[in-house]
């Protein structure tokens, strides 16, 4: 076997004849997207929805800039440009593996203190999108929903608006110097797993510029749009496997990215300074975003935490793994079907129950080595936004909260940091330490976790709710999370 070709613009035309490539001239190209958060998921997503379009010889003045504002994004920003920020996409399908190498994006702001770099790109009149994907705990929400302006970086932000930390704050920096200087604003994209994710990001946005300036705060809220969004597509972390399956293709990519055989995007189509015609690509535009997204926040992403927890108590590694076992995929569905589907609406050509059997494929997809640790990072920013918004309507219509109060329960097991096979769970959490803490003290008293206000706010004191919740969770310490499992899945 040949050596693998070293990914570059120049040896584009040299890769093997089953990869994909693109077809356009990408030295034609010029920017007018900067993308803050360029992980993997981006790249297999919104990035590719841009570099197909561009194959159709369309959006070619619609390039993507990557952008960062964390120490770890200067390390990706490195290896990117050593391939002309080129990427390999291996579509993951069950019947068979294949390969394509994207285009959309051709560079990389520095990434720096002060984000002076990230501040003069996003000022140029040419960008007229800043999307970002920074997570879901990345904006500055407080427990109530609101915005928090008590962070120090938001502090820092306000008091120091021309060396901002964070994204928001270079945004605003940018947004500044654009009125300033005449130009138009730019519309401002969350990607973000976030019901109502541009919502929030303006909240954000126009909260931070109103410490800064109240009549910039004014000109944003009149001229910026923040349309809401959806993004869906199962995108595991790159590790040696992943590293391993490039070069099996042929190819020495040091940032490729796997992905399943599954995207959807489904965008409010808001945009103040233009957009990409991305629906010819396979995105949807609409001026009802919500219930798309409540069907996927709601049924994928707090399905994932649903089995993901107790695949780590378990010590099951992969998702797929989790749905093979036969009391994880029970519960899954009984909890999904049964207390979190009456709170889904249907959207067109999609049902709930259709949709649970789509979503219950796609996580036994064997191919997709999605880790339950990557799954379950985050939990007080994913069970805060995922679960307990259904288990808030659950308790208004006084529907069954049993498996709810389960799948807290496991949470509550897991951040407690072992295994059942004696092993440590890792900090897996921004907030490991506090979680651990209550978690420890709820093994004896499970109140003691439902009064982490933050995450419950006032349902941890709703009797129904926190009964179920304290003999889930008294069951599983003392008898073991399959026996809890089990019983939830024969009970009527």
């Amino acid at each position: 076997m040949t050596d693998p070709i070293r990914l570059s613009a120049d040896t584009l035309d040299r890769l093997p004849d089953d990869v994909r490539r693109p077809s356009y001239d990408r030295t034609k190209l010029s920017a007018g997207i900067v993308h803050i958060g360029l992980g993997n998921f981006h790249r297999a997503h919104q990035a590719w929805y841009l570099h197909r379009l561009m194959d159709e010889g369309l959006a070619h003045d619609w390039a993507i800039l990557g952008a960062g504002v964390r120490a770890p994004d200067a390390a990706r920003r490195d290896v990117l440009l050593a391939q002309d920020c080129l990427n390999t996409l291996i579509e993951l399908d069950p019947s068979g593996k294949s390969a394509e190498v994207t285009g959309s994006m051709i560079g990389f702001v520095a990434v720096e203190d002060g984000n002076a770099a990230l501040i003069a790109a996003m000022a140029d009149p040419a960008i007229r999108i800043v999307s970002l994907t920074v997570t879901e705990g990345g904006y500055f929400q407080n427990a109530s929903g609101g915005f928090d302006t008590d962070h120090p970086d938001i502090r820092h932000d306000a008091e120091h608006p021309d060396t901002p930390r964070t994204a928001f704050g270079a945004m605003i920096a940018a947004l500044r110097l654009r009125r300033d200087a005449g130009h138009g604003p730019f519309t401002c994209l969350s990607c973000d797993n976030l019901q109502g994710n541009g919502d929030v990001l303006a909240r954000t946005v126009r909260g931070l510029a109103r410490l800064v300036d109240p009549e910039l705060a004014k000109w944003i809220e009149e001229t910026c749009t923040f349309p809401n969004s959806m993004v869906d597509c199962i995108v595991p972390a790159t590790g040696e496997s992943e590293l391993a399956l490039v070069r099996d293709f042929g190819i020495a990519d040091n940032a490729p990215v796997t992905h399943e055989n599954f995207r959807q995007w489904v965008i409010e189509d808001k945009f103040c300074a233009g957009r990409p015609d991305w629906d010819r690509a396979g995105a949807t535009f609409t001026d009802d975003v919500h219930a798309f997204e409540a069907m996927k926040i709601r049924l994928l992403n707090g399905g994932h935490q649903i089995i993901a927890n107790p695949g780590e108590i378990l010590g099951i590694e992969t998702i797929h793994g989790t749905m093979e076992h036969e009391g994880i995929r029970a519960t899954f569905q009984k909890i999904e079907r049964e207390e979190i589907a009456p709170h889904v609406a249907p959207v067109p050509d999609m049902d709930p129950d259709r949709y649970i059997e789509l979503i219950s494929t796609r996580f036994a997809n064997p191919e997709i080595r999605d880790t339950t640790r990557r799954v379950a990072f985050d939990g007080s920013s994913r069970h805060t936004g995922f679960l307990v918004p259904v288990i808030r309507d659950a308790i208004e219509a006084g529907t069954p909260v049993e498996g709810l109060a389960l799948a807290e329960a496991l949470w509550a097991r897991m951040c407690e940091g072992t295994r059942e096979n004696g092993t440590e769970i890792a900090p897996n959490d921004p907030l490991w330490g506090d979680l651990q803490k209550a978690a420890r003290a709820a093994k004896d008293d499970p109140a003691a976790w439902l009064e982490q206000r933050r995450f419950y706010g006032d349902i941890g004191a709703d009797p129904r709710f926190a009964k179920a919740f304290a003999a889930w969770l008294s069951l599983i310490w003392s008898e073991g999370t399959e026996a809890a499992l089990d019983r939830y899945a024969r009970s009527t």
